[in-house]
């Protein structure tokens, strides 16, 4: 697909997809081609497992850390790009998943994280589900429930679950 044809469907800039193409480049999900970019054959995708709990990463869940020198590393859902980030806090540069709502790549410092809904996905718990707007955030609780928490308070509690769980 072309850059511009992805810029006019969702409406950004074609500054916008290049930045968020570029971690999906550099990880080999998409290949860079001629004014656009297309997929990457499923068995590239399919090798790519999870840094923290290595299972296979299924992208519309995915979490990526770029690290401070210049590599990235991805997680299957936010469950484990917290964890994860905690681990390695100090070497990250940026973190970043797909909008639940929207699918769209995001920053998810800035991001509201609904758990405990009633929506199961079968990935790693407590469910963790992102939203760049808190106002879809709400809209999603009102409709499978859940609790609305910060970037810091999601990686807090995740930890906290976890380690209440091993005891």
């Amino acid at each position: 697909m072309k850059i511009s044809e992805l810029s006019e469907k969702l409406a950004v800039s074609e500054m916008t997809i290049h930045r968020d193409l570029k971690p999906l480049i550099d990880e080999g999900y998409v290949i860079k081609t001629f004014g656009g970019v297309t997929l990457s054959s499923k068995e590239a995708i399919s090798r790519d497992t999870c840094v923290y709990c290595h299972s296979n990463i299924h992208y519309k869940l995915s979490f990526k850390l770029i690290l401070q020198n210049g590599k990235t590393e991805s997680t299957c859902c936010p469950h484990c790009g917290l964890l994860r980030y905690r681990q390695i806090s100090g070497k990250v540069d940026q973190v970043i998943c797909q909008d639940f709502l929207r699918m769209t790549t995001i920053n998810a410092q800035g991001a509201y994280f609904v758990m405990e809904s009633s929506l199961e996905l079968g990935c790693c718990q407590p469910q963790v589900l992102p939203f760049e707007y808190e106002k879809h955030a709400k809209q999603f609780v009102k409709g499978f429930n859940g609790v609305i928490y910060s970037f810091d308070e999601a990686l807090h509690i995740v930890y906290e679950e976890m380690v209440s769980s091993h005891e």
